[in-house]
């Protein structure tokens, strides 16, 4: 299969910011000039910058024209899934818990509600083995008549969860990642009985109008996850 040929220009592009031939800052030839040496038109050029631009590989300046952009080598893509991690994978769940509370301050400051507002609580475990991996507390604000399929909920990540009442593409994450000692209640559930430090993952999920629509931290033994990050 022959690719388009704004895809040819995106691809000889890269090719030339990769292997050095084009230095960030350096100016990206003109669109008349790229138009000539791909025997391409305009409009198909102008497709080709902008997957360039969108990719972070170049971007450009009104008037001036586009130019290479310097690489952001700190910053890395990390993927997660509560149930799956570079070297464990959740095999069983099992469901400790669905109710409807009131928030304290602290939860409906994350949620940015009000603490006479309902939240569904969550809790379940996390299971490698038949051994106990995980602590997982989620939080989603209520509206009336909203579905809590229980068989669904015991298996399903935490995007999944709100993916049902708005649509996946629109949903935005926020994820923070912290070490901390197991209180008594966590020790119990995870049979923590040294000092092993848990890693912390919160996950906030927001609307297409940039509110908070759940809350999710889950607790993990130190032994049982790693994430990963690839630069782009």
């Amino acid at each position: 299969m022959i690719n388009p040929m704004y895809l040819a220009i995106v691809e000889d592009i890269k090719q030339k910011i990769n292997s050095g031939q084009l230095k960030p800052s350096d100016a990206v030839p003109s669109e008349n000039a790229l138009s000539k040496e791909y025997g391409a038109s305009r409009m198909t050029v102008r497709k080709g910058l902008a997957i360039l631009a969108n990719d972070g590989y170049i971007y450009s300046i009104p008037g001036k024209g586009s130019f290479v952009r310097k690489p952001e080598l700190n910053k890395y893509t990390i993927y997660y899934n509560e149930m799956n991690n570079s070297i464990n994978k959740v095999d069983q769940s099992r469901l400790l818990e669905v109710n409807i509370i009131m928030p304290d301050e602290k939860l409906a400051g994350e949620l940015q509600t009000t603490i006479n507002k309902n939240v569904i609580v969550i809790r379940r475990l996390f299971y490698t083995e038949g051994k106990p991996v995980a602590y997982d507390l989620k939080y989603l604000l209520y509206s009336k008549g909203m579905p809590i399929v229980e068989k669904e909920i015991e298996q399903a990540t935490f995007p999944e969860m709100v993916s049902g009442s708005i649509a996946a593409f629109s949903l935005k994450k926020e994820l923070s990642i912290s070490a901390q000692m197991p209180d008594e209640e966590i020790k119990k559930h995870l049979n923590i009985y040294d000092e092993l430090a848990l890693l912390v993952v919160e996950q906030k999920i927001f609307n297409d109008d940039n509110k908070p629509i759940g809350f999710c931290v889950t607790y993990f033994r130190g032994d049982y996850i790693k994430l990963k990050g690839n630069s782009e």
